[in-house]
């Protein structure tokens, strides 16, 4: 059963919520809105702005945006104003958001399980480059983004990304954001089950629907039956990954409360198994605690994390099963350790049918309209109708014929994509930057480009698994407290005492093998410019000192300041 009708119950509302009774819990009895995020969706759902946008502000131009609507709902449609060139980062945290604010927007397209068709590839494509300045970027969420929207066109993108089945419905804003799945989701030859029917049928009962388009904050899910754990579950919302059960066979265990950000934490099992053709109840179960006993007083309290912390595990599984789903769940056992370092299966790899799928490495996620036309073409003339993307920002095409592969891999290369990339082109992520994001204060996109060239120039015998993540802030989009180089933008001074655009350090994090966060060195700030440096130096100790076998991560934890500064 669904939480579809849910209301507290008598005993429930009566219930105190010791500390948090202010949290604006509605499931306390707590509705009035206690800051102005809450109040402009009491005052109107996130989701009707479409109606404004397509039948006043895409006729009468960025001036007309009711500021609620500009700032506030359009997030609901995937719709973010971008950063005005030529602030400097230095005024990020002190302008006001209306001075931070371009007459462009960022579109998010939603792409759940990473999937895409031929033809829907060649629609973002197509969109780039007549109504995107030729942008396109892959997140490390499997959606992509483009830059340089007039609202005066957005009515024309949807027109034309939602003819090929895609949608930028609930990309952003607070509200369930895209399910990121397995990018080889029903083809592994490893899989232990495929979890494609469960993310359509999440998509298709609540995507766009009034049930969950108001919760506290943003909520991230994953699902995934790969054996190599590919989709970051311990730092979703909510994540569903395929284990087996001694007497029930394959399903998921479910993990909740993972996030990042400035308060990061791991998810953690509720310690119950869950068959395929439940998931989206339970997923559903999960969403509406959130919805109700999630925190709404302060932003910065008000994922679904923090109730995580206070209740522990065993009490939300006690409330998810007695309040929402009305049964127990059946206990589970865990997952196995991930059955690969690398998780993004690029290289070229045969699927349980024979044919074979191929993953590929743009850097740092940045593509180009044109060029997404051009993969699927590329795809389609080697048989293929399927790509996916990936949460590294890397790109996959499925389902092609052994004879074909060569030649797949010779077309990839021509348009500068590699099927076997060395470990920084492969393992290197970045954010958005301080090019495009109000948030920012360093760039990103640009350096991360650069950092991969010198560091194969300079280190072309590397080969150990190495990820670098680069971040233009602390809300760690890119991931940085789980990466083995995490890089958080910050302005630094440098030698001659300037102030220059730099990052903390965090060193030595993990998903998958052993997760926990990067250990931040005391004191450890590097330039932009001396980014190459300092990690080849970190690298090259690295190479120095290892034991036999022994991971960046493992060295790390046991390395001296000194090696690491």
């Amino acid at each position: 059963m669904a939480a579809t009708s849910h209301t507290p119950s008598a005993a429930t509302s009566r219930r105190k919520a010791g500390r948090h009774r202010g949290e604006g819990q509605w499931a306390v009895g707590h509705f009035t809105p206690l800051n102005g995020n809450e109040q402009f969706k009491k005052d109107d759902d996130g989701l009707n702005v479409r109606t404004r946008i397509e039948t006043i502000y895409s006729k009468a131009g960025f001036a007309s945006i009711d500021p609620a609507d500009l700032r506030g709902r359009m997030r609901w449609w995937g719709l973010y104003t971008q950063r005005k060139p030529g602030i400097d980062g230095g005024k990020t945290a002190i302008m006001e958001p209306e001075e931070l604010d371009d007459e462009y927007f960022m579109m998010r397209v939603r792409i759940d399980g990473g999937r895409l068709t031929v033809a829907q590839l060649r629609a973002i494509g197509e969109v780039s480059q007549t109504y995107a300045r030729g942008t396109a970027d892959i997140t490390d969420r499997q959606n992509i983004q483009l830059h340089w929207v007039r609202i005066e066109d957005v009515p024309a993108i949807w027109e034309k990304l939602e003819a090929v089945g895609l949608s930028t419905t609930e990309a952003c804003g607070d509200c369930p954001r895209v399910i990121i799945g397995s990018p080889v989701a029903g083809i592994a030859a490893d899989e232990i089950i495929d979890g494609t029917p469960a993310i359509e049928e999440i998509e298709r009962r609540y995507i766009g629907s009034r049930e969950f388009s108001n919760l506290p904050r943003k909520f991230k899910s994953a699902v995934s039956g790969s054996p190599v754990q590919d989709v970051v579950h311990e730092i979703n919302d909510i994540a569903f990954v395929g284990v087996v059960h001694p007497e029930h066979g394959p399903g998921f265990d479910v993990w909740v409360g993972g996030g990042l950000s400035t308060n990061p934490r791991l998810g953690e099992r509720l310690g119950a198994w869950v068959p395929l053709e439940d998931v989206p109840d339970v997923w559903a179960g999960v969403v509406g605690i959130f919805r109700d006993y999630g925190y709404r007083r302060l932003r910065t309290r008000a994922r679904l994390k923090f109730l995580m912390a206070d209740w522990g595990p065993e009490r939300f599984r006690d409330v998810l099963e007695n309040e929402y789903l009305k049964r127990k769940l059946a206990d589970g056992p865990p997952p196995a350790e991930p059955s690969s370092r690398w998780r993004d299966h690029i290289g070229v790899h045969e699927q349980k049918d024979g044919r074979f799928y191929v993953g590929f490495a743009p850097r740092v996620g940045r593509v180009d309209g044109a060029t997404l036309t051009r993969i699927a073409e590329l795809a389609a003339a080697h048989g293929s109708d399927r790509l996916n993307t990936t949460v590294e920002q890397k790109m996959i095409i499925l389902d092609v014929a052994r004879e074909q592969v060569d030649s797949l891999v010779a077309g990839l290369e021509a348009l500068g994509f590699q099927v076997t990339p060395s470990p920084f082109r492969r393992g290197t992520m970045a954010c958005t930057g301080i090019e495009f994001c109000k948030l920012a204060i360093v760039e990103t996109k640009a350096r991360g480009a650069s950092l991969i060239d010198e560091l194969e120039r300079r280190m072309p015998d590397f080969e150990e698994p190495v990820t670098i993540n680069i971040n233009g802030c602390p809300n760690a989009c890119a991931r940085i407290q789980t990466a083995d180089i995490g890089l958080k933008g910050q302005l630094v001074l440098d030698a001659d005492g300037r102030q220059v655009e730099g990052f903390q350090v965090h060193l030595g994090g993990a998903l998958g093998l052993q997760a926990g966060f990067g250990r931040k060195v005391r004191g450890l700030k590097v330039t932009s410019g001396e980014l190459p440096d300092y990690i080849e130096r970190v690298l090259t100790r690295f190479g120095e000192q290892r034991e036999d076998g022994e991971r960046f991560a493992a060295w790390v934890a046991r390395a001296g300041e000194a090696d690491l500064s």
